[in-house]
């Protein structure tokens, strides 16, 4: 399956807040669970004010365990 475009930009906007040191590890609550999460978010400043874009949460077991294919623990 292609990479949809919208998940192409995002990843460059990623890639840009990393570059330019705007990433953030930010501790939330996740909406539908109510549990905490660790979210990895661009900063910005617009207007004075902080803005954080979030981009997804870090994984709260062995990620190696939560994704099938074409993630390969060996490296292979």
């Amino acid at each position: 399956m292609p990479i949809p475009d919208f998940v192409k930009a995002n990843f460059e906007t990623l890639l840009r807040a990393a570059a330019a040191g705007d990433l953030a590890l930010v501790q939330g609550t996740d909406a539908h669970t109510g549990e905490t999460r660790f979210i990895l978010c661009a900063v910005a400043q617009r207007g004075g004010e902080v803005v954080l874009t979030p981009f997804g949460h870090l994984a709260d077991a062995d990620p190696y365990e939560l994704y099938h294919p074409p993630f390969d623990p060996g490296g292979g």
